[in-house]
């Protein structure tokens, strides 16, 4: 039997050849980019789908969780549009952060998440939120259902790491803002925007279909 036109048998793209979740936006798929305490930058390479060195981060910022995307999503004007003041978004997937009682020390690896909140996260006037999930088999967090149930120490971690993770001396002041923390439900309506703007862009650019 031939293979033409079949690509089942190869890896799928992370980022289009995945599907977003098994009960979006209240459970999704992420895929893994960057583990806790790494000092160096990786993300995903839009093109060929490989995870790629993005930079060796200059100062001892270190991420506090798992941090990754959520597949087939895409920040673009409604996104934008939940932050407000006229912004456009950053024109990447939608970024989350998972917290995990049991270290995961790979990245390029999937799982699922329960969505409980998230940062409203602004990147050099782009919009760029980051979702807040958490495994539902994790025996510490699993359980938790909102942001507000995480110990307030977490969130500011958060916060310290993404205000300053690209921030390098000589600035007048760091690239990043965190205009504030959200919760589930706004957290599911910024998922639901992303999904729609990654159908936008998907339309606008055949090109970035799935299997091709």
């Amino acid at each position: 039997m031939s293979s033409e036109g079949n690509f089942s048998q190869y890896r799928a793209h992370p980022w289009h050849g995945i599907p977003a979740g098994p009960d979006v936006p209240g459970v999704v798929n992420v895929y893994v980019e960057i583990t806790p305490n790494d000092p160096v930058k990786y993300e995903i390479d839009k093109e060929t789908g490989y995870l790629k060195l993005d930079r060796i981060q200059r100062t001892s910022s270190l991420p506090p969780a798992v941090y990754g995307l959520i597949p087939r999503t895409y920040c673009g004007s409604r996104v934008a549009a939940l932050t407000g003041d006229g912004l456009e978004g950053d024109g990447d997937p939608l970024d989350i952060v998972i917290f995990s009682e049991r270290p995961i020390q790979r990245p390029d690896i999937l799982l699922e998440a329960r969505v409980i909140g998230g940062l409203c996260t602004v990147d050099k006037g782009e919009a760029d939120d980051k979702v807040v999930g958490v495994i539902e088999s994790d025996r510490a967090y699993g359980n938790f259902s909102d942001i507000s149930e995480l110990p307030e120490v977490y969130i500011e971690r958060l916060r310290h790491y993404f205000e300053t993770y690209k921030w390098v001396p000589g600035m007048d002041r760091p690239p990043v803002t965190v205009e504030r923390v959200y919760g589930r439900e706004e957290a599911r309506k910024v998922v639901e925007a992303s999904i729609a703007d990654y159908n936008d862009l998907i339309g606008r650019n055949p090109s970035k279909a799935v299997g091709q």
